[in-house]
């Protein structure tokens, strides 16, 4: 046993139990006035309208059971009508795609220019006056020390 060595320290962490549950998720008071009234006119208008997609959907169902014979009778016109339509419509999306493109990349060019033109802002147009009046100022230097013919050295910058 004298061959086993002893833990030097033990650390307890408390353990906090959760017991909030599902009622965290839930606001703490119900609904309010407003929002049941919303509920209540809403709600026969949106049965209204499922039953009219329902309708519309058997309506288009039925429609099409009995149009698909005469399709297929008169198929030899209509593939070519379609192809023709399908074409003029994929045209037209590809003429109103490429002018929004157009538009978009001319409001891009706008803004670009008018954000270019705009003044700096005051940090940084005195950041520039000061990397300016160095640079000014280092070249006049060499250009000293250039009409001298000394090797230049430190110009004090």
């Amino acid at each position: 046993m004298a061959d086993r060595p002893q833990p030097h320290q033990v650390q307890v962490h408390p353990q906090h139990r959760y017991d909030a549950g599902i009622k965290t998720l839930l606001p703490q008071k119900g609904p309010s006035t407003s929002q049941i009234l919303a509920v209540i006119a809403l709600l026969p208008l949106a049965g209204f309208l499922l039953l009219v997609a329902g309708l519309a959907f058997a309506g288009s169902a039925l429609v099409l059971a009995v149009i698909t014979p005469l399709f297929v009778i008169f198929s030899p016109v209509l593939v070519p009508a379609a192809i023709a339509i399908a074409l003029a419509v994929v045209s037209f999306v590809t003429s109103g795609a490429f002018g929004v493109t157009g538009v978009s990349s001319l409001s891009f060019a706008v803004n670009s220019l008018r954000e270019a033109a705009a003044p700096l802002p005051g940090y940084l147009q005195s950041a520039m006056d000061k990397v300016g009046k160095k640079t000014k100022d280092l070249g006049h230097g060499i250009q000293m020390h250039a009409h001298e013919g000394g090797p230049i050295r430190k110009l004090g910058y």
